[in-house]
């Protein structure tokens, strides 16, 4: 007799044999979630009242929560028949003023549960364990239910889990010389939870051993840009480290000086001031602060603040495009010498070599002019600050 298979990862569905179920009917909605809460809940019987709370709460939907649950629960038997008529109803048994999963079965979420958490101390057996565990988990635990408040605790615990376990198996499979799964188990990760730093620290090492520096690049790019985008930061410092070592490690081969001098050469470069982005712009400043004990010669930078002016916060659509046209004002009334970045949703950063402080001022207003001149119905106003650039912390002075 076929076994029923009960999916919660990923979505929900009970298959028995070639038949199969699954949440998609809206129209169904409280008949799955009182399935999965019996479901997920099957070692005890549920009682009524519980169930009554889980449905409704306070919805004041019906004058008779009792009468309300019978036909609810007559819905589930019902559709639990398509599954097998003959026993599709006695999958929810009545007890001890309750009701109870009866229908037996295996459950995914289980099953990757008891994986993630058996401890086997030969490596082979545990990586065998945790590549099913990571085939189970086909996505985070009832996503159409992840609103309810019981979903919640269990979705993270089984989330996190996957995390740990996910970090386990690429380091076992990267022990054993199989970087590209490991590569695979890395990205699928990332595309789980794309702020996780230490998945794409992990994966730009991995392929940057593989020879793939292009590719640790562009992982790094995507991570950098969710970041910035979504919450105005930038990778933590631990993940540019490992950035530079991964896409910008030696060449293995001997480069002529040909080569270096035309890599160094910027190719069809943009009029005006050069855009890069904060971590080069960091580096720039090192350069020059090492060497501003010697030269003496004056480097400021300015921080130009773009704020609202509307009477509520600009919309982000609407700040990344007065962003924009701000970035465009900077670059052309900088000298092509000049750089800058983006340090925030709402911040640039300037450096202003051989520019004493009187003469940065005279830079930041002409910007601030014709910002103003090009758009002036931007509901913004632009604020500056400006400060000299140190010399090295630490370094001796002769």
């Amino acid at each position: 007799m076929d076994e029923l298979k009960i999916q919660m990862l990923g979505g929900f569905s009970l298959r028995l044999g070639d038949r199969e179920l699954q949440d998609t009917d809206t129209r169904s909605k409280k008949v799955w979630v009182l399935l999965a809460y019996l479901i997920t809940h099957r070692d005890q019987a549920v009682p009524q009242t519980k169930l009554i709370d889980l449905l409704w709460g306070d919805e004041p939907d019906s004058a008779n929560p009792e009468n309300a649950l019978r036909i609810t629960m007559y819905r589930a038997r019902t559709l639990l028949e398509q599954l097998n008529p003959e026993t599709g109803r006695g999958m929810i048994q009545r007890r001890k003023g309750g009701y109870q999963w009866n229908g037996g079965g295996v459950v995914d979420s289980d099953r990757f549960e008891a994986l993630c958490l058996q401890k086997n101390e030969d490596p082979e057996l545990r990586l065998r364990d945790l590549l099913e565990a990571l085939a189970l988990y086909r996505g985070d635990f009832l996503p159409r239910q992840s609103g309810e408040v019981w979903v919640v605790p269990v979705a993270a615990h089984l989330h996190n889990l996957f995390l740990t376990a996910a970090g386990e198996t690429a380091a076992l499979l990267t022990q054993r010389g199989r970087s590209q799964e490991a590569i695979g188990v890395c990205r699928r990760c990332i595309a789980l939870e794309p702020y996780h730093e230490g998945f794409c620290r992990e994966l730009m090492q991995l392929l940057a051993a593989a020879g793939d520096r292009r590719g640790a690049a562009e992982a790094y790019d995507r991570l950098s840009k969710r970041l910035f985008d979504d919450f105005g930061i930038c990778p933590s410092e631990e993940t540019r480290t490992v950035y530079r070592a991964a896409a910008h490690s030696p060449e293995e081969r001997v480069l002529s000086v040909d080569e270096v001098m035309g890599a160094l050469q910027e190719i069809a470069p943009p009029s005006g001031a050069l855009q890069c982005d904060y971590d080069y712009f960091r580096i720039l400043c090192y350069a020059l602060s090492r060497t501003l004990e010697r030269s003496g010669s004056p480097v400021h930078v300015a921080l130009l603040n773009a704020i609202s002016t509307a009477e509520r916060e600009l919309p982000r659509q609407s700040m990344d495009r007065a962003m924009g046209q701000l970035s465009q004002q900077i670059r052309l009334s900088l000298r092509r010498g000049d750089v800058f970045c983006q340090c925030s949703i709402s911040q640039y950063a300037v450096l202003l070599p051989k520019a004493n402080f009187e003469n940065s001022q005279i830079i930041c207003d002409r910007i601030l002019r014709a910002f103003r001149r090009a758009y002036p119905y931007v509901p913004i106003r632009i604020a500056y600050q400006i400060r000299p650039l140190s010399p090295e912390r630490g370094a001796e002075t002769e």
